[in-house]
């Protein structure tokens, strides 16, 4: 299965699409459905999510290796570290490149919400980089993705630090990185401006969402760190409880912002799905000629 890093060597601009993995059979069985919708895109590739503290972690496993399987589309592992033993870690890894799944996204990852008697592993990683150079120890198999914020992360105290850190992931093997959602672009480009000015040069890819919830959005953004801006309250808040509405405004919306940031030079998209075809469907298509 080609690696992400050579079709970066392919192509100028990517788009991409991100998965969770559902809780019920019925669930799943939609996912397949929705999977296959997509894959007549001709996405660059899929990307399944880990779950916090690995919760799905052989769910995510067997949906990659099927998605690729099946549509013939490189899919992307996401792969966090936290709670997980170096051994584990290990193991998975191997694990993974038995099934011919060559492209991982190494994440810290967050604790399981809700779970008061939850300890981190004694012997495990710490850091995301760690995680990285865990993957580099089995050389150029897999191309390895980073996440990046730029608005910071959440745990960070400023930006110029956590631009450090995302070069640390850089510098220990990661390839490039993509964004956590944010509604500004400005953010973006200010936050890629930033990194190369540091000597990151990977690609940097802005990850979107569309927003198709008001108050939805404004829970997500508080957990995650991503601000609102005002121009968003001020187009969905007097929508808030009428779905077609916010639905149509949230395809122009983010039709608009993806237009924006690849005018200004972004290489691409990734998709968060949240596991429905529309709207993202719709805004591919709409600036399905910019790839």
């Amino acid at each position: 299965m080609k690696k992400i890093i050579d079709i970066f060597s392919e192509k100028e601009r990517t788009f991409s699409l991100e998965f969770f993995p559902p809780k019920t059979e019925v669930g799943i069985k939609k996912l397949y459905e929705i999977a296959e919708a997509y894959a007549d895109l001709k996405p660059d590739w899929f990307s399944v999510t880990y779950g916090a503290g690995g919760g799905t972690r052989d769910l995510t496993l067997d949906i990659v290796d099927n998605f690729q399987k099946i549509f013939n589309i490189p899919t992307m592992h996401h792969f966090s570290c936290v709670g997980e033993t170096k051994a584990a870690l290990r193991e998975k890894i191997v694990e993974m490149e038995s099934k011919n799944i060559n492209n991982i996204f190494a994440l810290r990852g967050d604790p399981p919400a809700g779970d008061e008697n939850w300890k981190p592993a004694a012997d495990g990683c710490k850091y995301a980089y760690e995680l990285v150079e865990m993957i580099r120890e089995h050389g150029d198999y897999f191309s390895i993705g980073v996440a990046g914020f730029p608005e910071c992360h959440i745990d960070c105290p400023g930006k110029e630090l956590d631009a450090i850190y995302l070069k640390k992931k850089i510098d220990t093997g990661g390839e490039f990185v993509i964004t956590q959602i944010f509604f500004d672009n400005k953010d973006y480009f200010d936050y890629v401006d930033r990194l190369r000015k540091i000597g990151v040069t990977a690609r940097i890819l802005p990850g979107i969402m569309a927003i198709t919830n008001y108050q939805k959005l404004i829970s997500f953004c508080k957990t995650c760190g991503a601000s609102v801006p005002q121009r968003v309250h001020d187009i969905f808040a007097p929508l808030d409880g009428d779905d077609e509405a916010t639905y149509q405004a949230g395809l122009e919306f983010t039709i608009q912002q993806c237009k924006d940031l690849l005018d200004g030079g972004a290489p691409g998209i990734q998709f968060f799905t949240l596991n429905k075809l529309d709207p993202i469907r719709e805004v591919v298509e709409n600036i399905k000629h910019y790839f």
